[in-house]
């Protein structure tokens, strides 16, 4: 089976994260850049998946031209090939245009599961997954922790506040899984070298048949119109534990209205 994953190149999430004052997108540039732990462990399913059945990983990204550092640890953990969305006129796109995007690219792949992350750590909507279903027409299972595919269907185990569902549905499909699915691995020498000579596909608004009056910043039906700083932290209250700490505390708190 052939599968795509959808990877993105976001601020390590130890690094501070800041907004571009000129239009308040982030400063990629500000912070490390990483791949998104989160499709860290989409490309490990889909690699067990290959394994278990057979066929191919495709590795797909939107973003600039840094984003294909991400791309080849993907490559590098076992993906087959990669493609990456490259073009100015998407900068700033919102998650509408986003979808749009992929959807697009996807259409020009022949696959029988497309996997992402829940949520990304830098723009955290969690609505592309669904978008991306609706767009390609796809049945799709969210905040999924297990995967297994069975001939022609998945089998999912599906997280939700009470617990989990278990979940079938037919191939192709779109899952975005959770970071309770597994444990992606490390690449090796191997797989690093290997990685280079992996082919890397980039495509643009033309490529992807989008109108370039619809891409964009400046075409983005959401907007951030203002931000400010978070302030830093302050320092907190000592206690002296003179014999009356924890009345102290009790105080504290009560004040606060925690207890």
């Amino acid at each position: 089976m052939d599968i795509a994953v959808l990877i993105k190149q976001v601020p390590d999430t130890y690094s501070e994260r800041k907004l571009r004052e000129q239009d308040w997108t982030l400063d990629r540039d500000a912070a490390d850049a990483v791949i998104d732990e989160i499709d860290s462990r989409g490309v490990e399913t889909a690699l067990q998946l290959t394994e278990a059945h057979g066929g191919e990983v495709t590795v797909l990204t939107m973003g600039p031209e840094r984003a294909a550092e991400s791309l080849r640890k993907a490559l590098a953990m076992g993906a087959h090939k990669a493609v990456h969305i490259l073009d100015d006129g998407l900068a700033g796109s919102d998650a509408l245009q986003t979808s749009a995007a992929l959807a697009a690219a996807i259409r020009t792949l022949s696959v029988d599961l497309v996997i992402t992350g829940n949520e990304s750590t830098d723009g955290r909507t969690g609505s592309v997954p669904a978008m991306l279903a609706e767009r390609l027409g796809l049945p799709q299972v969210t905040s999924v922790r297990t995967l297994e595919i069975d001939g022609t269907a998945l089998h999912a185990e599906r997280v939700h506040d009470g617990g989990y569902s278990e979940v079938s549905a037919s191939l192709p499909a779109l899952v975005s899984v959770t970071e309770k699915i597994n444990e992606p691995r490390y690449p090796n020498f191997k797989g690093i070298m290997a990685a280079k000579k992996k082919p890397v596909s980039t495509l643009g608004i033309d490529d992807l048949g989008l109108d370039p009056s619809t891409t964009g910043l400046a075409n983005a039906a959401s907007q951030v119109v203002d931000g400010t700083p978070r302030p830093p932290r302050t320092a907190g209250e000592k206690v002296a534990d003179d014999g009356t700490g924890g009345s102290k505390v009790a105080e504290f708190l009560a004040a606060e209205r925690l207890i």
